[in-house]
């Protein structure tokens, strides 16, 4: 009986995080469906008079369609980098031998403490150089490759059976193809749990998006979004509107890969 007790009171105590996670979510769809007034009512009302046109106007005061594709793009060829890179960085460092390895590993995740804000100065003036200001190119190129990656694919590489390299190497594989054909088919749980974390990263960036494109046609929704907040006033249910499309699609992938995020993560400290 004390058993019994003791978990309804934890799922009791997540059930009510559960539900305080989501409020957030909740009250932006309700502002989003009311007029303006509604939303700066005090004390706010938590009713909503269906105001569809919000979501209309959200895409008439900014290119949110443009700016939504922009984000697909972005998101995918960034995603793509890191998964492609950081398993090379991450195979060479786990599954190599070379003078200094671990030494050099060592300084390469002291970027991770790091601020990314002190690289804004430098990225831009690189962009900036190379004429990519305005541009995706600008967006894409600084999140292709990451140290957390790294990180993350070496617990990874670091838990396989040294075994597998030797039969490889007994079958005339060199180390690319040991790489490609044995190694990174097994670490798809690490694959998995970096691409969901780097879409969700590259899908909410706001920082670099706003600083190094002031061309709406090349903003992301992140960055598209904060344009429609006004310096002496905001229209809440139209900036809710947008946020709301730009919500639901990673909503909806949390939502269904959440368990292989999950498992991918906890699996990266089997081994050191």
């Amino acid at each position: 009986m004390g058993n019994r007790r003791g978990v309804w009171r934890v799922h009791a105590i997540l059930l009510t995080g559960a539900l305080l996670m989501f409020a957030p979510f909740v009250w932006q769809v309700v502002v989003s469906l009311q007029t303006l007034t509604e939303s700066l009512r005090t004390p706010p009302t938590f009713t909503p008079s269906w105001q569809w046109s919000n979501y209309a106007d959200a895409f008439r005061t900014v290119p949110l369609g443009r700016q939504f594709l922009n984000t697909v793009l972005v998101t995918v060829a960034v995603t793509a980098g890191q998964l492609l890179f950081c398993s090379l960085a991450a195979f060479a460092f786990a599954r190599l031998r070379f003078p200094g390895r671990d030494a050099l590993f060592m300084v390469f995740l002291a970027v991770l403490m790091v601020p990314s804000e002190l690289f804004l100065l430098p990225r831009y003036e690189i962009m900036q150089g190379l004429g990519w200001l305005d541009s995706l190119q600008a967006l894409i190129a600084p999140g292709v490759f990451g140290a957390f990656g790294v990180f993350l694919l070496r617990q990874f590489f670091l838990t396989l059976p040294g075994e597998l390299d030797e039969a490889a190497r007994l079958d005339g594989a060199n180390p690319f193809q040991i790489f490609w054909h044995v190694m990174l088919p097994l670490i798809r749980p690490g694959l998995l749990a970096l691409g969901l974390l780097t879409v969700l990263w590259s899908w909410s960036s706001l920082l670099w998006p706003l600083v190094v494109n002031t061309d709406p046609e090349m903003m992301t929704l992140s960055a598209g979004l904060a344009s429609l907040r006004g310096q002496f006033q905001t229209d809440f249910p139209v900036l809710f509107a947008g946020s709301a499309v730009a919500s639901l699609p990673i909503i909806v992938l949390f939502v269904v890969m959440q368990r292989q995020l999950i498992a991918g993560i906890a699996f990266t400290g089997s081994k050191g």
